[in-house]
């Protein structure tokens, strides 16, 4: 979710106003996925390379995401999608959010028409460099860890490889995301800043998707 401060910044407003801004681009992106029936949509709303933000606009960040969940949790609970949060738990996370964060997953948990993953304090390096380390504590032979292995001590090993992912704002590259999962992703990319982003974005990538050819290695028959 990409562009917040760009935008902010063209309308001459402060880069929190941009985050607003995105927050409802973000519920549009969510009813949209659920009226084209995707069933797992994840965003990236906090990396681990955020904290090296202005102070000013983490703390921001830190209380505004404690507000989208008290404003939108029982609303997303009733449209029957599943929040979930992918992402370190260090201490640098206030505790209200981690209870927050806790409190929306278990009023989520029996839902399944979609699972939302918020990614949040997360890096596609750091989720690998976890699972190794629990590889490691765990004591498991070298000679057994296989791709099956790595792939069951990730965050959420029962979360599918995406099959699309968007990048807004006009850039073009991965930023840390999902870097295990992206290996057979298709990538679509708009120049449209996050706050702007509809659904009709979606559904215009969507239709772009299904329109590639995806071969994942091997070669077609003639």
């Amino acid at each position: 979710m990409d562009g917040n401060g760009r935008w902010a910044r063209q309308r001459g407003l402060a880069r929190t106003e941009g985050h607003a801004a995105g927050e409802l681009a973000m519920l549009e992106a969510v009813d949209g996925a659920l009226e084209a029936g995707v069933e797992w949509l994840s965003v990236y709303a906090f990396s681990t390379e955020n904290w090296r933000r202005p102070a000013d606009e983490v703390r921001y960040l830190m209380h505004f995401n404690e507000a989208i969940l008290q404003r939108h949790r029982d609303q997303l609970h009733e449209k029957g999608v599943r929040i979930r949060f992918s992402g370190r738990r260090d201490w640098r996370v206030p505790r209200r959010l981690v209870r927050g964060m806790d409190e929306a997953a278990a009023l989520t948990a029996a839902n399944r028409k979609m699972t939302f993953t918020i990614c949040f304090n997360y890096g596609g390096r750091a989720e690998i460099v976890d699972a190794v380390r629990e590889i490691v504590a765990e004591g498991l032979d070298p000679g057994k860890i296989d791709e099956r292995v790595i792939r069951s001590h990730l965050y959420f090993p029962d979360m599918p490889d995406p099959d699309l992912v968007i990048r807004t704002s006009g850039e073009h590259r991965i930023s840390n995301f999902l870097l295990w999962e992206l290996a057979y992703s298709e990538f679509v990319f708009t120049d449209v800043l996050w706050p702007d982003f509809t659904r009709a974005h979606l559904f215009e990538a969507i239709r772009e998707f299904q329109g590639r050819n995806r071969r994942y290695g091997r070669v077609e028959a003639p």
